[in-house]
């Protein structure tokens, strides 16, 4: 039996309609910018439109990526860096929490209103209850991260020190550009949708191009757009 097509009854195509959702997760792009540039590309759409789309199909293409990288993501086992950066929401301070490998793929986004012991467990259950135990834990000095991995009887697996965490700071920025483009967020279910999305697309999208060829980049990078145009095909 055949799946449904989720594109059923929208006017436009699932190329626009991904090519939309791509435009605004991917790039530091606010919804008008977005509208703007299908309009120069003989698309009349309402930034309306594309935020809908997003808030429909983005955690689709998302969860889409997340199964098409399993066989890939075995040695994500390996290593994993823990970091934690505050998010504002109407003004209130929030965590965004994230697991990222020993490649920079991020395994895991978690959105809390503290960052204690409790929330610090909640997170890294979350993250081993999909992608399993790692062999070493990276983290910053926090104590949170301590007694939640002592609590679940991995302490002995945490490794801490200065510089050793880049890996998981680094990851942070493609996520704070889109965030200033967005001008922040207003609730914390909304926060949480978008960094799970967002994660999902920029490991997608992530070639790596400082560690291959321009050859190679041009490759992967074309098979990562037509994998893209692919998403939710019927």
């Amino acid at each position: 039996m055949s799946k449904p097509d989720p594109f059923k009854g929208f006017h436009s195509s699932p190329e626009i309609i991904r090519l939309a959702v791509m435009l605004y997760v991917r790039f530091p792009l606010s919804l008008r910018n977005v509208e703007d540039l299908l309009h120069e590309r003989g698309v009349d759409i309402s930034h309306e439109t594309v935020r809908y789309w997003w808030h429909r199909f983005g955690p689709m293409f998302a969860s889409e990526i997340r199964k098409r990288r399993i066989e890939g993501m075995k040695s994500s086992r390996l290593r994993w860096h823990l970091d934690e950066i505050f998010v504002k929401i109407n003004g209130e301070r929030h965590y965004l929490w994230r697991a990222v490998d020993h490649e920079g793929e991020v395994l895991e986004s978690f959105v809390t209103k503290t960052r204690d012991k409790r929330a610090a467990l909640k997170f890294l259950k979350k993250a081993m209850r999909k992608h399993g135990q790692p062999e070493v834990i990276v983290t910053d000095k926090l104590r949170s991260y301590g007694a939640a991995l002592k609590e679940i009887g991995a302490g002995h697996r945490q490794e801490t020190g200065r510089w050793m965490n880049n890996r998981a700071e680094n990851s942070h920025l493609p996520f704070r550009r889109r965030e200033r483009a967005m001008l922040w967020f207003r609730r914390m279910r909304s926060l949480q949708k978008f960094a799970a999305v967002h994660a999902a697309v920029s490991n997608h999208f992530n070639q790596d191009r400082s560690l291959s060829s321009r050859q190679n980049f041009k490759a992967n990078r074309a098979a990562a757009l037509a994998e893209w145009r692919a998403l939710c095909a019927a």
